[in-house]
């Protein structure tokens, strides 16, 4: 059976083009959890290669001989908070998984609900001697409540006396999250006594994105099996997108060899193919891209993208439960420049979309001139009847927006796309303290920025406009577009409060470089 890019599930090697997942291991330490009998956290975002490598390292352990190990998922006990209604169900669960691990499966008892597990382990651990036992609990975020409290109290009560033959020896405790000390409450909100029942973890390991040369050595995969190559551009253009994120890299690659570049029929796979199975991906809501969309309703989310989405700086944001939590997403990560900042591209284009929808399908088709003769964009005709727009709808939509602070940088982006949607595409750079939305909107073969900024109540509109002027220029010199527009959006109280002939407005300025650049007055 010929391989393929994974998209779903676990990597099996015999289906999917897979890379050693071991590899991307971060702080962990193999084998001293099984030779000095560890008990430790893995924590990666959805769909980054966990249960792939999990399922690895299990078959690397039980072909080794060294000790017999079993994963298992304890997803079914999601939404189970009270303690006697998920430690059965996790009873059932290992029980299951050991018989489709081909390990010896260990009965289910009917103990009290306080030493169920810790039974159930001793007695796995009996059937498997002289063989130490190895467990690996997926999925063990979604305990909760007096079950999360039980399951950790059981792991504990064994932790002193395991052994072969008595107690697992080592057991991985995996999730999309870290399972930390303030996470271990009973229902009451009262920290459990005494202590924490996790401090038996010796550490907590995470999983890392995918490399420059981890894409390049996935994608030869391919081309090996197929004949079908990745041009440099392409494979830029991939690590461009997803910043190397797992199944985005899978996903992308799996539209382009079957949609945009056919295997069998395009012999070299090209930058322009990469882009359109971009918008591909975006376009179809896959599970991965639909359930990223609805998390940015939560209120914790929203806490963490909104000061993102509109750069503006916010001294707690890290100090925040909330931003470890979209952290933990893989929704945010820190860059190079210590900003906080989303993950990659694709996700910053799937924000935008998803949070402007709404607007998008509000706003009419355009009935205006809006295209040049020679095909690109009439930026002056958009601008003009963008600022019609905000007059006619700004007051009315704003009060039912969830995303208040960014709602006219959301209003604009969901303008733009809603004109050049299949025509062009637009790049959006932002992050936490830039100041600043960057848009690059390219449409035939022009380009044209569009810069959105606030005047915050701290500031003045002439600082506004000239640190915005200097941030435009020094974008361009990056980009080297057609067209520069400053956008500035003034939503003070005593500017709302003028009639709106005067607070619609645009003037030509010049850059230092002695480019032209159109400042907007919103």
């Amino acid at each position: 059976m010929p391989r393929q890019f994974n998209t779903t599930g676990p990597c099996m090697p015999d289906m999917h083009y897979m890379l050693p997942p071991a590899a991307r291991l971060i702080g962990a330490s193999l084998d001293r959890y099984i030779s000095e009998k560890l008990y430790w956290v893995l924590h990666a975002p959805r769909q980054t290669g966990k249960t792939t490598f999990l399922m690895n390292w299990m078959r690397e352990i039980n072909s080794s001989g060294e000790g017999v190990a079993c994963y298992v998922s304890v997803e079914r006990c999601q939404g189970m908070a009270d303690a006697e209604t998920a430690m059965p169900n996790m009873l059932s669960a290992i029980a299951l998984w050991a018989r489709r691990g081909d390990v010896p499966v260990p009965p289910i008892n009917d103990e009290p609900v306080g030493s169920m597990l810790s039974t159930q382990l001793s007695a796995w651990a009996a059937l498997c001697a002289p063989k130490p036992l190895i467990v690996l609990f997926d999925e063990v975020d979604v305990l909760e409540g007096a079950a999360m409290v039980a399951f950790l109290r059981q792991l504990r009560d064994g932790f002193a006396g395991r052994a072969a033959g008595k107690f697992p020896i080592s057991i991985a405790l995996v999730g999309m999250r870290d399972l930390r000390d303030d996470l271990v409450h009973s229902k009451d909100g009262i920290p459990v006594n005494p202590g924490s029942p996790f401090n038996i973890k010796h550490s907590s390991a995470s999983l890392g994105n995918f490399t420059k040369a981890d894409i390049a050595a996935l994608t030869t995969q391919h081309t090996e099996e197929k004949g079908q190559t990745f041009g440099a551009d392409a494979l830029e253009r991939i690590w461009h997108y997803t910043s190397g994120q797992p199944w985005l890299v899978n996903a992308l690659c799996d539209t382009i060899v079957h949609q945009t570049a056919p295997t069998g029929k395009v012999d070299t796979i090209l930058a322009a193919h990469v882009d359109q199975a971009k918008e591909l991906l975006i376009k179809s809501r896959a599970t991965h891209i639909d359930s990223l969309g609805q998390r940015l309703r939560e209120a914790r989310v929203r806490r963490v993208v909104q000061p993102i989405l509109t750069g503006a700086s916010d001294p707690l944001m890290a100090d925040d439960d909330a931003f470890v939590f979209c952290m933990d997403l893989g929704l945010v990560t820190i860059g190079e420049d210590g900003s906080p900042g989303i993950a990659n591209a694709i996700y910053r284009e799937v924000l935008a979309r998803e949070l402007s929808y709404g607007m998008q399908m509000a706003i009419p088709p355009p009935e205006f001139r809006w295209k040049r003769e020679d095909g690109g964009l009439d930026m002056d005709a958009l601008m003009a009847e963008f600022q019609t727009f905000w007059r006619r709808h700004a007051d009315t939509w704003e009060q039912t927006a969830t995303y208040t602070e960014a709602f006219p940088h959301l209003l604009l982006m969901a303008f733009f796309q809603r004109i050049i949607n299949g025509g062009g595409s637009i790049e959006r750079e932002y992050a936490a303290g830039r100041g600043r939305i960057d848009l690059m909107i390219a449409y035939g073969e022009r380009r044209n920025i569009i810069e959105i900024k606030l005047v915050h109540p701290e500031d003045g509109r002439q600082s506004t406009l000239e640190e915005g002027l200097e941030q435009i220029a020094r974008y361009d010199d990056k980009i080297g577009a057609d067209t520069l527009h400053l956008v500035i959006f003034d939503r003070r109280e005593e500017a709302r409060a003028k009639p709106w002939a005067e607070r619609l407005s645009r003037e030509a300025r010049t850059t230092a470089s002695g480019k032209t650049v159109i400042v907007i007055w919103c």
